[in-house]
């Protein structure tokens, strides 16, 4: 009733054998490569491809004119100037006839549609028909059938005009009482009207509210695992399937909850199944499961199948490992069911040659595979099909594969023996060989129902069922065992793993440092007043390079630098680190200890020359090495650098000073600053030499010392084990 008084204006639709065989030919190669299209007739190609049609028809006109003419086809300006110069061209295309007008516009027909009812069927017809190329409006018979309001046409204009411009308004008196008592009494009625219209519409959201218990808010949504799906409109279908599958309640079936079709967050909300599905269980090495545990998996999904053949939706048509669930209780609840038309659009998928999914089709049935089209809620022979191939998977822990081959084969009807996957007596017993064996068959009449497999399964191990809930509770305590067992290997492995990251983060930082890191604290730069630098390097280092292997490079370096780390853990000091044969050691951070460092690394550096004088190369035994030493002291900053290898570094002018210092050094001598000797002729134990002003790069004239000895050091008590070992 809403649109009997409404006409549609609408370009005019076209007949005709050419017409509807071009449609045809659309459809035809839609089906082919590259689209595959689902399409199931001509009537759902889109309009559309007849205006392509003749859009590209029309530019192949102007490339041609082009060309003709001798000019370049890909200029686009050329091409629209010669179709703009034929405005007289028209022809006889998939969408009529096409013509143009003087500014290059295609001319289109329209027709004026009228909703009209014949022989029960309701539908818009065309009643008026505008040429664009004649320019006239032409007539068709359907136009007598056109029910007017009031049994008449309307008038051209309204006896008071559009806007009341042909009437006078009357302004007597009279009419002006009658204003004053009708505006009141239409007031307080339409006030009464919306009251009453306020009332019902919240009675009625009231009833819609109990009848929508299936809408559920995705803000109350908890994700745990995504899926897609298509949504393709509401409609009372779907009202009464989320009623019928809140009436499926078995133990072996996920429960419904509800559907969220707010955009983009459309999906279906089910029962949470704590273990994952059977799939998961299976790959999961931590779970044993021996024949009695996987027989009670069995006897879940004949259960849960044996349900739903019986219920309204008559088949799953989506049975495999992954759509069988796993609660915490490790029982199997079915999932996968029901409601193709919301998740997909369409009740039927299709199975083409092409099809690169054959992964998702090896639990199909064959007689399926074979066919174009399968519905998606499949077929109960189909289903018992694939509760064998389940099984097989189940009992024997394996996947099968490859899974393109195994398709094709499927797919192919077979001359002899089918291909099936290999059963062992040796994993079940010939009862269960025989039952999968029915289970699978080729013909599918020749399947058992699911209550008969019910009594088979039951009957092939008939002491697995007696002794369930022992063999259960006995399985349990082995599973807790194995579980702490394997909890109390993997706390052993990580306190192993988390030892020798300590270790290494202690060798790499100073104690102090390392300990703030590994308790998660962040390690602020520090500044100190004054600390004690010292540098090593190795003269004619490069010429023995030169002469040695690299291998003998590196050996003659790890036995030095072994010899070093053994000494320096004898003082309070830190080694900062190692760049080729240079050595780098501070005192006096990253915890201060007075006037103590200079102390602490002047005696190390007796200790070093004390052992390089004992030292022996392995590959050449006959030469000594020389240290060159420079030591300086002052203010630094030390602080963490970096995360994938942090190192503890200082910065300052009294490293550059230092390495100076070694760098104006001799060898077997000891350079020291004018900084580091005062603090050293405080202390007073220690024997110092002046050496004079002395040019320093970056420093200018600089007043430095050697240093000679300490009162009472002795600096073999180390280095004499190591006088045999690098030899």
């Amino acid at each position: 009733q809403a649109f009997s008084m409404v006409f549609v204006i609408a370009q005019k639709s076209y007949e005709g054998y050419e017409y509807y065989d071009f449609f045809e030919k659309v459809y035809t190669r839609l089906k082919g490569a590259p689209f595959y299209s689902n399409l199931s007739s001509e009537k759902e190609v889109s309009l559309y491809a007849a205006y392509l049609h003749d859009a590209v028809l029309l530019y192949a006109m102007g490339v041609k004119e082009v060309m003709n003419e001798g000019m370049d086809p890909r200029d686009g300006q050329k091409v629209l100037k010669k179709l703009r110069d034929k405005s007289k061209l028209k022809f006889q295309g998939a969408s009529g006839l096409v013509h143009f007008d003087e500014e290059g516009e295609r001319n289109v027909d329209y027709s004026v549609f009228d909703l009209q009812e014949a022989a029960d069927i309701v539908a818009f017809v065309p009643v008026l028909n505008f040429d664009s190329h004649t320019k006239l409006i032409k007539a068709t018979p359907k136009l007598i059938s056109v029910v007017w309001p009031k049994g008449r046409p309307p008038l051209d204009n309204p006896p008071c005009g559009f806007n009341n411009e042909l009437c006078e308004w009357l302004s007597n008196d009279v009419t002006m009482v009658v204003l004053l008592v009708l505006l009141p009494l239409v007031g307080v009625a339409s006030l009464i009207f919306i009251t009453l219209i306020t009332t019902q519409k919240l009675r009625l959201q009231g009833k819609l509210n109990d009848s929508r218990w299936w809408l559920i808010d995705y803000s109350d949504i908890s994700i745990i695992k995504e899926a897609k799906f298509v949504y393709c409109g509401l409609i009372a279908l779907f009202l009464e399937l989320f009623g019928k599958l809140r009436e499926l309640k078995h133990e072996n079936l996920v429960q419904f909850f509800g559907v969220c079709i707010e955009p983009p967050n459309i999906c279906l909300i089910i029962q949470y199944c704590k273990r994952g599905s059977l799939k998961d269980v299976i790959r999961n090495s931590e779970l044993e499961l021996d024949s009695m545990f996987k027989l009670s998996f069995g006897n879940d999904i004949v259960n849960g199948m044996d349900y739903l053949h019986k219920s309204h939706l008559k088949s799953h048509g989506n049975l495999k490992l992954n759509t069988c669930l796993v609660d915490s209780r490790l029982q199997v609840k079915l999932s996968g069911f029901g409601l193709w038309e919301f998740k997909h659009g369409t009740k039927h998928k299709i199975l083409a040659a092409g099809d690169q999914k054959y992964e998702d089709m090896f639990w199909t049935a064959p007689e399926l595979l074979r066919e174009p089209f399968v519905p998606f809620n499949g077929t109960q022979k189909g289903d018992v099909y694939s509760f064998a191939i389940v099984m097989r998977e189940l009992l024997y822990s394996t996947e099968e594969g490859p899974y393109q081959d195994i398709i094709k084969q499927l797919r192919t009807p077979p001359v002899g023996e089918p291909l099936r996957p290999l059963l062992s007596a040796q994993m079940c017993n010939e009862a269960l060989v025989n039952l999968l064996q029915a289970c699978w068959h080729e013909n599918p009449d020749q399947r058992p129902p699911f209550s008969s497999i019910r009594r088979m399964l039951r009957e092939s191990s008939p002491d697995s069922h007696s002794n369930f809930l022992d063999n259960m509770v006995s399985k349990l305590e082995k599973y807790a065992n194995h579980l702490e067992e394997v909890v109390e290997d993997r706390t052993n492995q990580l306190t192993v793993e988390k030892a020798r990251a300590d270790k290494l983060l202690a060798s790499m930082l100073p104690s102090l440092i390392a300990e703030q890191l590994m308790a998660g604290k962040c390690v602020e730069p520090q500044s100190y007043e004054v600390v004690t630098i010292f540098f090593s390097d190795i003269v004619g280092f490069t010429a023995m390079c030169s002469i040695s292997s690299a291998l003998e490079v590196v050996t003659v370096l790890n036995d030095l630098y072994s010899l070093f780390d053994e000494i320096i853990k004898l003082y309070d000091v830190y080694k900062v680190e190692t760049i080729g044969d240079a050595y780098m050691v501070a005192s006096g951070l990253p915890i201060s200890n007075g006037i103590r460092h200079a102390e602490e690394i002047s005696t190390m550096a007796l200790h070093f020359l004390s052992a390089i004088k004992m030292f022996r190369i392995r590959h050449m035994p006959n030469e000594q090495l020389a240290l060159r030493i420079g030591i300086n002291s002052g203010p630094v900053v030390a602080g963490v650098v970096g995360t994938t290898m942090p190192r503890y570094c200082l910065f300052g002018d009294t490293v550059n000073t230092a390495s100076r210092m070694e760098s104006n050094s001799l060898p077997l001598k000891i350079h020291i600053s004018q900084s580091t000797a005062d603090i050293l002729m405080k202390i007073g134990t220690f024997e110092l030499e002046e050496r004079g002003d002395i040019e320093v790069k970056g420093k200018g004239t600089q007043k430095t010392f050697w240093l000679m000895s300490k009162e009472g050091h002795r600096g073999h008590r180390l280095w004499a084990k190591w006088l045999t070992c690098p030899c």
